[in-house]
């Protein structure tokens, strides 16, 4: 008779995403995720694939946490919620975003954000190529101002002062419409939100291209 798993994968997703809220991606390894469930590092191979396969697993452990609603009559306002269940899921992980948005998942579960955000596109008349369109223009708005409130608004300086004095002093007279956003960008991230994706739902609520 097989012996029964000792973890099962939710329990090791939840251990590597803590690993990675507290000290980073390079406090990833298969050392440190065998330390956090007090097991030897060998075990976790009969759980995963190695590095790929422990990255997957981060992926998937942000995805599980996306809250998931039920659609409704209205789609836009069904890509709304998606979308920003999706945004505010991922900037609570920021380290584990440049996995998020480099590492491929082999989970169906994980997909089931991006599925709830294209079945609402969908559900706008699209279809094919446009509604590959619509997807990606929401879904490349949703992880790229996830990216930039990570990196820093328009740089990579940690202190909203800091970054906004440095792009002052590269832009400088030369460029002046960026100079003054310096002191405008990531002074409030969800209003920057919501009015982005305002912006593009908007130009989805016209009638989709022949």
């Amino acid at each position: 008779m097989a012996r029964p798993a000792r973890y099962t994968l939710a329990q090791i997703q939840q251990q590597a995403l803590e690993i990675v809220d507290r000290e980073g991606l390079a406090g990833l390894s298969m050392r440190s995720l065998a330390a956090a469930l007090r097991t030897g590092p060998m075990t976790l191979y009969n759980y995963l694939d190695g590095r790929d396969g422990l990255e997957e697993l981060v992926v998937d452990a942000v995805a599980a946490k996306v809250p998931r609603t039920e659609p409704t009559d209205d789609w836009a306002a069904d890509a709304r919620t998606a979308a920003t269940a999706l945004w505010s899921t991922v900037r609570e992980h920021p380290a584990a975003i440049p996995l998020i948005l480099t590492r491929r998942t082999s989970s169906p579960s994980a997909l089931a954000p991006a599925e709830a955000l294209a079945a609402a596109l969908a559900r706008s008349g699209r279809t094919g190529f446009d509604l590959l369109v619509a997807f990606r223009a929401v879904m490349g708005f949703v992880m790229g101002i996830a990216q930039s409130e990570l990196a820093g608004p328009l740089t990579p300086e940690s202190d909203p002062k800091g970054e906004a004095d440095r792009v002052r002093t590269v832009a400088s007279d030369a460029n002046p419409t960026l100079a003054a956003l310096a002191t405008t960008a990531g002074a409030d991230a969800y209003r920057e939100f919501e009015e982005g994706l305002t912006l593009i739902l908007a130009g989805l609520g016209r009638e989709p291209s022949a």
